[in-house]
């Protein structure tokens, strides 16, 4: 295996972060132009609140979600490439972990039903985890 397999999950998980961020910003400004909110009324996070429904939010939400664990899973990624370790288990594992993230997301910036969202993030994050510690054990 080359390596460079890692970069296919990688590069899947900005694309998933890239769509999250575009659903934010269409939502949020869909809304401000439908209800005719001057962009000054929504300058601050807690502004933000106050002015626009949570459902209109969800994507927001998501967003800063997807800059939280899954930087782990960057640099992970960028790790593994750079020793050398990258191997079949790591690239399925790294592609289930993205494959995830995007059921997480979608659950989130649409029906945001808690528990289906949480179900979908743990079983992501173990996979995350399960990479990390193979990773971590495999280091020494």
């Amino acid at each position: 295996m080359q390596g460079n397999e890692i970069f296919g999950p990688f590069f899947g998980m900005i694309l998933l972060t890239l769509i999250v961020w575009i659903a934010l910003y269409v939502r949020r400004i869909g809304y401000l132009k439908r209800n005719r909110i001057h962009a000054q009324k929504v300058s601050t996070p807690d502004k933000v609140v106050d002015v626009i429904p949570e459902h209109v939010q969800y994507p927001a939400y998501n967003f800063r979600n997807l800059l939280e664990l899954p930087v782990l899973f960057y640099v992970l990624c960028l790790y593994l490439y750079v020793s050398g370790n990258v191997d079949t288990l790591y690239v399925i594992a790294a592609w289930l972990f993205v494959g995830l993230r995007a059921v997480h997301s979608t659950i989130q910036c649409t029906t945001n039903i808690v528990m289906q969202r949480f179900t979908a993030y743990m079983a992501g994050a173990v996979v995350l985890w399960f990479m990390v510690l193979r990773a971590a054990l495999g280091a020494f």
